[in-house]
């Protein structure tokens, strides 16, 4: 798959809580090709931008309108700029990058949290809704503007809150176990590393295959840099180039 070095206009600016944005951007010809679960790098262009690329996720694609969604959260320098670009500003986007998710699963699960949903979000329009459901888990309720997202594509969203303010009490492992018993034949997951760790385990014991989408600082998204590896179960693998999607089985580093 050919890589496209875009300049891209912003096209939507959106808050979805005090710190959680989704920014669309024109960037027809990488919309044309990218698949769940690969990312694009994104550099500013701005005066006073950082030098470095960033790598972000796709939550979203319209082919047509030419147009690729990303969703952030504001956790340093580079996500506060971006929240300051307007429409018409401009980003140059590199991409598509890295190994996306298997999509021959004829019922999935999606299992996520934080910004991890944000690639679930893309897998979920591509799989459809007569095959798909989501497992969501958020520290409180006011992170859970996810489920209005994935209303369109999924069967079910099920909803879990450390403070138990939606949904059930208790992590998304407090549902997953009797989740995996209703013919689930493919999990998918992406956020924080302990989550997809215990998803992970759970899927081993139960025999069904689990994908992970892991995150971890890239520099150069090219496989050039090496600030992205781990441990996989035969060689160190690089996860902007070898991933980031992964066979949960082949990962023994989190």
């Amino acid at each position: 798959m050919t890589k496209m070095l875009e300049k891209a206009p912003v096209l939507l600016q959106q808050p979805l809580d005090e710190k959680t944005f989704r920014l669309r951007l024109g960037a027809a010809q990488i919309a044309r090709q990218v698949q769940p679960g690969q990312f694009v790098h994104i550099k500013l262009l701005a005066p006073g931008g950082s030098l470095l690329r960033h790598p972000f996720g796709v939550a979203a694609v319209d082919v047509d309108g030419g147009t690729l969604d990303i969703i952030y959260r504001v956790t340093g320098p580079f996500t506060r700029v971006l929240t300051t670009l307007a429409v018409t500003n401009e980003v140059s986007v590199l991409g598509p990058l890295g190994q996306g998710f298997d999509l021959s699963a004829q019922r999935a699960l999606l299992v996520g949290g934080g910004t991890g949903l944000a690639p679930l979000l893309f897998l979920s329009a591509r799989l459809g809704s007569s095959k798909t459901d989501v497992l969501i888990g958020g520290k409180t309720e006011t992170e859970l503007f996810w489920q209005d997202l994935f209303r369109p594509f999924v069967g079910h969203a099920f909803v879990t809150t450390d403070d138990g303010s939606c949904g059930t009490r208790g992590t998304v492992m407090a549902v997953l176990p009797g989740l995996l018993l209703k013919g689930y034949d493919r999990i998918y997951t992406c956020g924080p590393s302990p989550m997809m760790k215990a998803v992970a385990h759970e899927c081993m014991l139960r025999r069904i295959a689990c994908q992970v989408s892991l995150e971890k600082y890239m520099a150069c998204g090219l496989g050039a840099c090496l600030s992205c590896t781990c441990q996989g179960r035969e060689k160190r693998m690089k996860i902007c180039t070898d991933g980031p999607v992964f066979w949960s089985s082949e990962v023994t580093e989190w």
